[in-house]
């Protein structure tokens, strides 16, 4: 008995369905592992860019925002030299001045007469997580997992963003001040359970272009980096802090996240 039209486009919609729920499954599977190999390909385009260099400079932009509402923004020139030390000088709307030393972390505020310090493995700035620029260059030390972050909208066309949970605030309760960090250079904030950081990068040559932390409580502090260069002439001494006459030194920590608001 031959099949009525009815019949024969039911059994062809069946087996169209069918396959598409086989493709369907064997591409779910396969995404993971295809996911993880394109991380592995970034994170290594991104360490290989900057580990051969002893020093670094940048042009940045910071923004520091709550609830979409923009609180404050301020950019400077960044300085990186191995072995984990950075200077962050801040030129607008005012002149700060953040240095990691190696061994401590100075927030120095020109107009209050006062210095912050702190010892560098101790500081939940989000700004320390970057000396590793001038360590080993090694995402692991930062990032207990790293995974590709689709729904975060890269800046540049062609970046790629990519989601770090960082070491201490991951589920399984990891120590961000084990063996594994180099001695002289800041380990990763302690970060809370609702924060989130983003590293995106230049697809074909691993350069980094933002840093966005997004905390709970709506608070978003993103980093926009631009004009890096390698190996500049930068001497050590740009490195070193020497507290100047009448300025008060602080003994503390800076809130997590940021430099004070000023």
């Amino acid at each position: 008995m031959l099949a009525t039209p009815s019949r024969v486009a039911q059994q062809c919609f069946s087996v169209v369905i069918a396959g598409c729920l086989c493709l369907r499954l064997a591409c779910t599977a396969a995404t993971p592992k295809l996911q993880d190999g394109e991380v592995k390909r970034f994170i290594g385009l991104f360490e290989a860019r900057y580990r051969s260099a002893r020093t670094l400079q940048t042009t940045f932009l910071e923004r520091y925002t709550e609830n979409e509402q923009t609180v404050r923004t301020e950019a400077g020139t960044a300085y990186f030299r191995r072995p984990g030390k950075m200077r962050w000088e801040y030129e607008a709307p005012e002149r700060d001045l953040f240095l990691v030393d190696g061994k401590t972390a100075w927030f120095y505020v020109p107009g209050d007469h006062t210095v912050t310090r702190v010892p560098a493995k101790q500081s939940s700035d989000w700004r320390t997580p970057l000396a590793l620029l001038a360590g080993e260059m090694k995402v692991s030390r930062v990032c207990a997992r790293v995974e590709l972050a689709e729904s975060e909208r890269a800046t540049g066309e062609g970046n790629v963003v990519l989601r770090c949970q960082v070491r201490g605030a991951s589920a399984d309760g990891a120590n961000p001040h084990d063996d594994r960090q180099e001695a002289d250079v800041p380990a990763s904030p302690s970060g809370g359970k609702g924060d989130t950081v983003f590293f995106e990068i230049v697809r074909g040559t691993g350069e980094l272009a933002r840093l966005l932390v997004r905390q709970s409580g709506g608070v978003k502090v993103e980093f926009r980096f631009e004009n890096w260069r390698m190996n500049p002439p930068v001497p050590d001494s740009l490195f070193r802090f020497d507290v100047p006459l009448g300025v008060a030194i602080v003994n503390g920590e800076l809130p997590a996240g940021d430099a004070p608001i000023k």
